[in-house]
């Protein structure tokens, strides 16, 4: 057989190295093409996020959510700077506005002529604390229900310069529960969460005043029988309804029973929530939903967490701390997924719950600070 009949190897060579670059060229070439594809559609997307009027709602959407993070300098992007300042300015007079209504809700106080009497068939005891999930478009957290208000307790660090993660405040004063509370001063979101925003009043007494001269705040905390107050309101008027527990937060979002939040448009943006209700038993609700983390949860509006209060039989409900703040700990577990890139954060208030709150000891770490004087970034040194 002749030798000639055979392919020579230079030329499979050549065939084959023909063939690579034509596979390399197609394939060039519709990457080439779905790039100029997405390029196209993002050309799309952004003229008509800019300019068309049906966009409105989304590009408010938007800078409302990026209100809520340590990019908030970046709404200006979507909304212009003016509106942005405008946007926040309104936001602000609207939420003072939520606090304004008088609150008339009151809470089932014990039967004492049941107890009494010994014929009379006992109740079924319910669990001090009960934790239910709840998820929704975009959404998932948890709610947790402290059927006795009166075994509540507002907690504070226990080491001057510094806040401390509520898993180490649950952990620290042997509660069986905790959420985070009121708002603190965030320099570049690096702060020590050590100098709230507003008042803390625990166990009766205004252990921090940062009103700076201002005649009122929104505030969220518990009376002596374990009603929930929230609203805005003075000193006064809190030492006259002797309210036990309280930080400085706002929106009120239901009050009276109505939810005071018309639509999701009104939401302030999608974020990771943290809020407290209370129904008409008594029953103290704490809505915590996750968020900034595709594929789990995004987060919610504040439209989104008063239908979950309202849908749960709250009478009044009020905004805390969200966001990166925002965590659940029971057990000395945390519950949720909370958001922050650096793990749980350092805060100054929270919510705890304990069997025996009468032991619980809490001390005024701010006891003789000037709030004006404390510095928010500066790190405390061990």
């Amino acid at each position: 057989m002749s030798t000639s009949s055979f392919p020579q190897r230079n030329g499979v060579r050549k065939k084959k190295s023909v063939k690579k670059k034509r596979k390399k060229v197609s394939f060039l070439r519709r990457l080439t093409r779905v790039f100029m594809f997405c390029l196209f559609m993002m050309t799309i997307g952004i003229g008509w996020l800019y300019f068309a009027p049906s966009a409105n709602n989304v590009r408010y959407l938007i800078a409302d959510t990026l209100i809520t993070t340590q990019h908030r300098y970046m709404a200006k992007y979507i909304i212009g700077e003016d509106e942005l300042k405008n946007r926040v300015a309104e936001y602000n007079q609207r939420f003072d506005n939520m606090g304004d209504e008088l609150d008339t809700h009151t809470i089932a106080a014990p039967d004492p002529e049941a107890d009494a009497d010994s014929d009379a068939e006992a109740p079924a005891v319910k669990p001090l604390v009960e934790i239910e999930k709840v998820t929704g478009t975009g959404y998932s957290g948890y709610i947790m229900t402290v059927n006795d208000p009166t075994k509540v307790r507002l907690g504070i660090p226990d080491k001057v310069g510094s806040g401390e993660k509520v898993s180490s405040m649950v952990k620290r004063t042997g509660a069986i529960a905790g959420v985070n509370g009121g708002g603190f001063a965030d320099p570049e979101w690096k702060g020590n969460g050590f100098k709230p925003i507003g008042l803390v009043i625990s166990q009766g007494k205004l252990f921090y005043n940062g009103l700076g001269g201002k005649d009122s705040t929104q505030i969220v905390g518990l009376d002596k029988q374990g009603k929930m107050i929230a609203g805005n309101y003075t000193l006064g008027e809190l030492s006259k309804l002797g309210v036990q527990e309280a930080v400085s937060f706002q929106p009120r979002i239901i009050v009276n029973g109505k939810g005071l939040i018309k639509n999701a448009a009104e939401g302030w943006g999608i974020a990771p929530r943290t809020a407290m209700g209370q129904r008409a038993d008594g029953a103290l609700l704490f809505v915590v939903i996750d968020g900034r983390q595709p594929g789990y949860s995004i987060g919610a509006n504040l439209y989104d967490v008063q239908q979950i209060m309202l849908k749960h039989g709250a009478v009044i409900a009020a905004n805390l701390d969200g966001g990166s703040s925002t965590v659940l700990v029971k057990d000395n577990e945390i519950v949720n997924k909370p958001s922050s890139q650096y793990g749980e954060r350092y805060l100054p208030t929270a919510f705890l719950v304990f069997e025996h709150p009468e032991e619980a000891q809490i001390m005024n770490i701010w006891e003789g600070l000037d709030p004006s004087q404390i510095d928010a970034a500066k790190k405390r040194t061990q």
